[in-house]
């Protein structure tokens, strides 16, 4: 039986865009600098997710999938994904611009890489005054149009510029060029996938004085050339129940105000269900377990679960589900 709100070590990747709001903020626990991402749930090759709690610590995630199967990620889940996690959850902090890069579509993926695609989503836990995101291009844009502003370096004049603030939500679909902006620390939901093609990387260099590579050719194969603007998500910030910020064929990312006690019954689901803490400090308790969980902190719910409580004077949580 794996009956229980399942946590897992943080996996902490130094970048040369990273910050420290992820030590300072999110309280994760490193020595390191310049961390720009935890992932907290992680089926990707050579980083793991290992469980720290409960009768399953030690044990990694592909463990627990190659024993409890469905009971864990839901039969639909199984069936469609067999023993690969199919999510990728993560917190990132951007002291720097990323690059601006793009992902590809299943179909690219499984071709060249033999992977999912990486469509995704964002959610801003925080933003600095005047951060932002860039999220496609300003105006339609021709495939021949965007390669001479590629080579003539002024792709950033062509790029759309989202300014935000806490609480905004972003999906970004494979094939739409992105990047998050310096002064952004945000929870990213996506599909399991270390896939990034950039395009461009701001001339910078390295400490050793290297720029990074770029994937051009790729890039151009994986971007989608219309101007789809409709990335911002909308949503009711609910208290004690549930409003939808994403839902595609990959994930459904909900948003649930915690004030007091909130039950939920999940009976009807054939799923796992991540619960991110985004904002205070809750206790969630399943089959008589309970486990808090922090700002910055991630449970994971496995598919049997039927029922959840989740208590706290005050906290926010996205709920994830497939």
């Amino acid at each position: 039986m794996i009956n229980y709100p399942i946590k897992f070590e943080p996996i902490l990747k130094e970048k040369i865009w990273g910050g420290n709001k992820l030590k300072n903020v999110l309280r994760k626990k490193t020595t390191k600098n310049n961390v720009g991402e935890s992932w907290e749930i992680s089926d990707v090759n050579k980083d793991v997710s290992i469980v720290s709690n409960g009768i399953a610590r030690g044990s990694n995630l592909r463990e627990l999938i190659n024993y409890y199967q469905c009971s864990l990620l839901g039969k639909k889940n199984y069936k469609a994904f067999g023993n690969k996690f199919p999510l990728l959850i993560k917190f990132i902090d951007a002291d720097k611009d990323l690059s601006i890069q793009v992902h590809p579509d299943d179909e690219m993926a499984k071709r060249k890489h033999n992977s999912f695609g990486k469509t995704e989503m964002w959610y801003v836990m925080q933003a600095d005054k005047s951060a932002n995101l860039i999220v496609g291009f300003e105006e339609k844009i021709s495939k021949k149009e965007y390669v001479k502003h590629l080579n003539n370096n002024s792709l950033e004049s062509i790029l759309h510029y989202e300014k935000v603030k806490s609480g905004d939500s972003f999906f970004i679909n494979a094939g739409k060029v992105h990047a998050i902006g310096a002064g952004v620390m945000l929870a990213e939901i996506q599909q399991t996938s270390d896939i990034t093609y950039r395009l461009y990387d701001w001339n910078r260099k390295d400490v050793n004085g290297n720029t990074r590579e770029l994937h051009t050719a790729d890039a151009l194969e994986a971007i989608k050339f219309s101007n789809n603007r409709d990335f911002k998500k909308t949503y009711q910030k609910l208290t004690n129940s549930t409003s939808n910020i994403a839902e595609c064929p990959y994930f459904t990312t909900n948003f649930t105000a915690v004030s007091g006690e909130f039950k939920k019954n999940y009976t009807a689901l054939d799923s796992f269900v991540v619960y991110m803490c985004t904002k205070g400090e809750g206790r969630v308790t399943v089959n008589g377990h309970s486990e808090t969980v922090k700002q910055g902190e991630t449970v994971l719910l496995p598919a049997m679960v039927d029922q959840v409580k989740v208590s706290s004077d005050y906290c926010e949580l996205l709920e994830v589900f497939i």
